[in-house]
């Protein structure tokens, strides 16, 4: 979900410049910074997944 909260981000920032309206700019930059930071948490799950997935492997070996 993360590609659509930076796409129409994205587009309600463009509307704003076209629509000289600053608020509807602001809406469109939180909604984009919604999504850049859903990303930043779904790659750091990831992560979090692969490191533990390691410790399994690990404590499976001794």
């Amino acid at each position: 979900m993360s590609i659509i909260d930076k796409i129409t981000g994205r587009a309600k920032k463009a509307a704003g410049d076209v629509a000289d309206d600053p608020s509807l700019r602001r809406q469109g930059q939180k909604e984009e910074a919604k999504g850049n930071a859903k990303e930043k948490q779904a790659r750091a799950e990831e992560r979090a997944d692969a490191a533990s997935a390691d410790v399994a492997d690990l404590e499976r070996k001794t």
